[in-house]
């Protein structure tokens, strides 16, 4: 197989979205899915590591059997979707939580990638990145992730956005998913620079050939943004050009925490909204 993906679900139609742009994305691959449903019992709470459900229990047993049922549901509606002979499906129903459960199950089942949707079964229109989706992009350091917004339709991706500051040393093991991505699909890379100072330090020139050094034999092209903040530059960026992916290296979270503050959610509309690839710093 040359690919395993894990899909947590909630069996929302978010994440059933977000499962359907996973196969879409990667029909011409051949594939391992995995659809992980974590469920929780009313009786025991998942912080109290002296209260754990044994199998039998009635609420455990419960919870265990509506997890189940839904995954043997949602294996009938992904084969509706289509028949793809590269494709192969699992599913993992588990007591526990979704940050230690797509863990464990990255460890077990050496997974290369988290695809999932951006909100879950209380969705908010108001909101543009539920809890879990955060959490996950956040705290899951072992592999990439990819959130597929509410109702985003798939598409062969036209361009991905690349916002830097060049204050990145650059790894290519940490590219390698971008640039499969770029092509697979023959898709330019937008390099994008909102500039905070008037030059770039002798550390970002070094880190900027680095990036053009990795970037070589792909499709690319380098902009800079002067006399606007980073986020709005952002999405004033995908917005204008018609962009449909976003892909970031996420250093120790601190372009996280610049990317997906509150403000910045209130700030851009539905319409706006492209899947976002969240590689991880590996130093």
């Amino acid at each position: 197989m040359d690919k395993r993906i894990l899909i947590p679900t909630d069996f929302s139609k978010n994440a059933l979205n977000a499962i359907r742009y996973a196969l879409d994305l990667y029909k011409n691959k051949k594939c391992e899915f995995y659809f992980l449903n974590t469920f929780h019992s009313d009786v025991f709470s998942l912080d109290n590591k002296m209260m754990v459900p044994e199998p039998g229990e009635p609420s455990y047993e419960s919870a265990k059997k509506k997890s189940t049922d839904g995954l043997k549901k949602l294996l009938t509606i992904v084969d509706l979707h289509v028949v793809n002979p590269k494709h192969q499906f699992h599913t993992i129903s588990t007591f526990n939580s979704l940050i230690e459960a797509i863990r464990e199950v990255i460890g077990k089942k050496d997974i290369e990638l988290v695809i999932m949707g951006t909100k879950g079964a209380t969705a908010s229109k108001s909101v543009v990145f539920g809890t879990n989706t955060v959490q996950v992009m956040e705290k899951i350091t072992e592999c990439p992730v990819l959130a597929v917004p509410d109702d985003f339709l798939f598409g062969p991706p036209r361009e991905i956005v690349f916002p830097t500051d060049y204050k990145t040393v650059y790894k290519r093991r940490e590219m390698v998913h971008l640039l499969e991505l770029a092509q697979m699909y023959k898709t330019p890379i937008r390099v994008l620079h909102i500039e905070e100072e008037e030059h770039l330090t002798f550390a970002q020139e070094n880190n900027k050939e680095l990036l053009e050094a990795i970037l070589a034999g792909t499709e690319y092209s380098e902009h800079v943004l002067t006399g606007t903040k980073v986020k709005e530059g952002i999405y004033s960026f995908i917005e204008s050009r018609g962009s449909d992916m976003i892909a970031f290296i996420n250093k120790r979270h601190r372009f996280f925490g610049m990317l997906f503050s509150n403000p910045l959610v209130k700030e851009i509309g539905n319409d706006s909204h492209v899947p976002i690839l969240v590689l991880n710093d590996k130093s």
